[in-house]
């Protein structure tokens, strides 16, 4: 994962951009993914809007285990930060967020006799959400969406009602990382292309992981007594229950990792968080 060149030309726009509007809002709307609040969290993000207020959504809450999500939101709170669990495709959680930033709203306007509009900027990196989230808050398909990360473009204002603007911006991504392992949490959720990574080897790094911290789930997915010795053991029983076979015996890796992928992408294999507020003081 180290290797992948995490900081193209429109990464280095999105933060110039977002150095550029940031004295025009009121409000900072972060999302991230609730399977992975670590890793989908840009720290970059924290030094450039470290002074506003700030709303995280949960997004992806539906996929990610309920008791993690309490502790996330706990945990933020503690922070100063409030946030809010919400399926950004479904809408699920689009009223609670709204009730947040109508008190902000009103907050800011309590003491003038000419009432100004609540303006917002919504960052998040890509294919966290942010342009789902923008489609549920102005009502309409005001933004580019699709499957694949950074399909989000330049900058708009998009007039949300209730005297409330909010302002887009491009997914941003930071220039490397530390730590290997949040490419890799951040490949497992889809936030990289998979085009320039080595699916059967990201997928046998998934099943470790699941193996490890989520076995039962892991296990009743694919019909499997019990989990094998190794991932690689995993991965082949998985291919033999399903039935990704190929010609002389030999197992198709390929379609058994984008199974295993999309599976637990989709939420197909169940509720699961990556990554616990404890493992930010390890």
């Amino acid at each position: 994962m180290e290797n992948i060149n995490w900081y193209p030309g429109h990464m280095k726009k999105t933060r110039e951009l977002i150095q550029q509007n940031l004295k025009l809002v009121d409000t900072v709307i972060e999302v991230i993914d609730a399977r992975i609040p670590i890793s989908s969290r840009n720290p970059v993000i924290d030094e450039l809007v470290r002074n506003k207020k700030r709303i995280i959504v949960l997004n992806k809450s539906d996929l990610a285990d309920k008791k993690a999500n309490d502790q996330w939101v706990e945990h933020f709170g503690r922070q100063g930060f409030l946030a809010v669990e919400m399926n950004c495709m479904t809408g699920d959680g689009v009223n609670r967020l709204m009730k947040l930033l109508q008190a902000i709203h009103e907050e800011k306007n309590a003491e003038r006799q000419r009432k100004h509009p609540l303006r917002m900027m919504i960052v998040g990196i890509p294919n966290a959400g942010k342009s789902s989230l923008i489609n549920r808050l102005t009502g309409k398909k005001g933004a580019k969406t699709g499957n694949k990360p950074g399909v989000t473009r330049g900058k708009q204002w998009l007039n949300l009602g209730a005297d409330m603007q909010l302002l887009d911006t491009p997914g941003i991504l930071w220039p490397k990382f530390e730590d290997p392992k949040v490419g890799e949490m951040l490949a497992f959720t889809g936030s990289i292309r998979d085009e320039i990574l080595d699916i059967a080897s990201l997928a046998l790094s998934l099943i470790g992981v699941l193996s490890a911290r989520f076995p039962d789930l892991l296990a009743a997915r694919y019909k499997l007594e019990g989990l094998e010795e190794t991932p690689l053991e995993t991965m082949e029983k998985i291919a033999a229950r399903r039935g990704f076979i190929l010609s002389r015996e030999r197992v198709d890796y390929e379609r058994t990792a984008r199974t295993v992928l999309d599976e637990f992408r989709s939420g197909a294999i169940g509720r699961i968080t990556l990554e616990s507020p404890e493992d930010l003081e390890k």
